[in-house]
């Protein structure tokens, strides 16, 4: 295609600009919902600095290393230099509302990244331009194209020895499989005075950009050939339409430390992140994708309002439990602070405060037509028993317990209560250390965290009936037949009905598919049951004695029946692992891999390094502190 282009431009003589209509014109555009990811130390945190200086937000920015960064407010943040909670701060650029939220970088944080992904409608993912696409940047921008999300790629640290744009670039084609719209080439990489030039402006556009947009659009492809071109502004408005609907990914430079790019930027942030959709005439829908809590206030539910308007006061039903609540406040959130909203309308984000039952994943109002995408990153590796030094406090550990996972859903929490045993399910060393660390903080509890088991998975060795009848003593009456097959590995949970209404009532069907899920979370082996196809293939109900909690009993006999007639395998969790490093660590990592009875492809060997890439189980890497 290129060389196509390249003769066809050789034949041209002359150019002429022609009024082309934009094909979607744009629409006022006063906000954005934004998130910034990165593998940590990429520079996320430097560059949400810089960006509120220029917001006028703070005066002056803060150092992650010094434990001075605005958006890392808590003392285990400020202690170890690192972000261990998404955190959002607002500041207007050019007249344009920015809500940004500031992730996590680190693995064992990424269900908070999860949850935020559902909140926004753009992201910037930050690479750093030394270390390059590492084995968590693939995973988050994974997540961003499973939920949909335009990404604009940021190369940080331009200015750092080491820095290699070339190979970035490179990396990011070949390991996140996108050839990004390349905005900006520098001079002078790796050095303090490294300079950023522009391939895309209405002064200078580049060649091979050029033809790669005039490409996307067959009106502007055609006056190519013919000689004629739309003026800037229409193709500078198709590649906002491309970058909406995830065809195109601008990558930008730049280096936080030396504020070289940023307000490019911050520019592209308004200019190609799309708004939010959503109308304040619309009835009210809003997700719940955060919870916090305050001393005062107690719980406060993090919202992102999709659909109409809350004001303080108002009394909002939740979908799920179809309960009312009244809301006491509405905050605009901050990094450890609050400022009080009157109202929040479609689009913002704010904190509710007065709705003690809500949990994350509701809607409040109503559920929306178009649902934001679920994301899952990364998944709980351990289970991990938690004591109270002193004994005494182990009531109030549990309520802090119950508290964090509140905040956490993946966490799990498990209270044991006849063996006074308290189990969170849990990434890695790096969160244990830091949850050990906030519970003294913020609880004022010391607790020690025990060494932590593998989680492993059943799913069930083949295909058999599980039988229920669930009907004495009366009045109840459930009768079930299932059949129970192996799924897929990575399929999860299937479940269907091929029964009618006429055998079982549809609520109660509704009941049965309901209740799986927590009939499969403990298998016949201990561990949760997944890989699995579950058939309803007979059922019965009686007129007089059938009640909805009868099928809620009887569903998870009928699975147990089925498991214990498949027998069930275990399925061990492993660990997908990108090593680089110099040529002299080669045999090294490959010998420990296979001690661990790990595997691994072929090294790939460039210019002194390697890069290997393999599986490892998680039991056998496992390294007890």
């Amino acid at each position: 295609m290129k060389d196509y282009f390249t003769n066809r431009r050789k034949a041209r003589f002359k150019v002429n600009l022609l009024k082309f209509a934009p094909e979607n014109p744009p629409m006022p555009e006063t906000l954005r919902n934004i998130a910034i990811l990165a593998h940590a130390d990429a520079g996320k945190t430097s560059i949400t600095e810089q960006m509120l200086l220029l917001g006028g937000v703070i005066k002056k920015a803060g150092n992650v290393d010094s434990g001075s960064a605005f958006t890392d407010f808590l003392p285990v943040e400020k202690e170890r230099g690192i972000s261990v909670r998404s955190a959002q701060v607002t500041f207007t650029w050019k007249g344009i509302q920015i809500n940004l939220i500031d992730t996590p970088g680190h693995v064992d944080f990424s269900a908070d990244v999860e949850r935020t992904l559902r909140a926004v409608d753009g992201a910037i993912l930050v690479i750093s331009a030394v270390e390059g696409v590492q084995a968590h940047t693939e995973a988050l921008y994974r997540a961003l194209e499973n939920a949909c999300i335009p990404v604009i790629i940021f190369i940080n640290k331009i200015d750092r020895v080491g820095a290699d744009i070339e190979r970035v670039l490179n990396e990011i084609r070949k390991e996140l499989k996108v050839l990004p719209f390349i905005m900006q080439n520098c001079q002078d990489e790796g050095e303090a005075q490294v300079m950023i030039s522009r391939l895309w402006s209405k002064e200078k556009t580049d060649d091979e950009l050029l033809e790669r947009l005039v490409a996307s659009r067959e009106d502007m492809m055609n006056a190519y050939f013919e000689g004629s071109l739309p003026d800037f502004e229409v193709l500078d408005q198709q590649l906002r339409n491309l970058v909406h609907c995830k065809q195109m990914v601008p990558l930008f430079l730049g280096s936080a430390k030396y504020e070289i790019g940023l307000e490019t930027l911050m520019d592209a942030v308004i200019s190609y992140l799309p708004p939010p959709k959503g109308s304040v005439s619309n009835p009210l829908s809003a997700l719940v994708y955060g919870i916090e809590h305050d001393r005062i206030m107690g719980k406060i539910a993090l919202v992102r309002v999709l659909e109409g308007s809350i004001s303080t006061r108002e009394v909002l039903k939740n979908v799920r439990t179809s309960e009312e609540a009244k809301v006491t406040q509405i905050r605009k959130v901050l990094p450890g602070k609050h400022e009080e909203m009157g109202m929040v309308e479609a689009g913002n984000i704010a904190g509710l405060c007065g709705l003690s039952n809500v949990k994350i994943g509701d809607y409040l109002g109503s559920e929306p037509r178009n649902l934001p995408a679920e994301v899952r990153i990364q998944q709980p590796l351990f289970v991990v028993q938690i004591k109270a030094v002193n004994d005494k406090e182990y009531p109030m550990l549990a309520a802090a317990l119950q508290e964090l996972s509140e905040e956490d859903p993946t966490l799990e929490f498990d209270w044991h209560r006849d063996e006074a045993e308290l189990q969170l399910k849990m990434m890695g060393w790096i969160q244990m250390e830091v949850m050990e660390k906030i519970l003294l903080d913020r609880f004022s509890i010391a607790a020690r965290f025990e060494n932590p088991t593998v989680i492993y998975k059943e799913t069930p060795s083949s295909i058999a009936e599980g039988f229920v009848r669930y009907w004495m003593p009366k009045p109840c009456w459930a009768i079930l037949k299932f059949l129970v097959e192996p799924g897929e590995r990575g399929s999860g949970v299937i479940y269907s009905s091929s029964i009618g209404v006429n055998d079982v009532l549809q609520k109660y069907q509704n009941e049965v598919e309901r209740t799986i899920p927590e009939a499969l979370k403990q298998g016949i082996k201990g561990w949760e049951v997944t890989d699995i196809k579950i058939t309803l293939i007979e059922g019965e109900d009686h007129e007089m004695h059938s009640r909805p909690g009868d099928f809620v009993i009887a569903t998870p006999m009928g699975i147990m029946d089925g498991l214990v007639n498949t027998g069930t395998t275990l399925l061990e969790p492993m660990i997908r692992f990108r090593i680089q490093a110099t040529e002299d660590l080669l045999g090294a990592i490959t010998s420990d891999i296979t001690r661990m009875r790990g595997s691994f492809e072929s090294p790939e060997m460039d210019n002194g390094r390697f890069i290997l890439h393999g599986l490892l189980p998680v039991s056998t890497s496992l390294i007890t502190r």
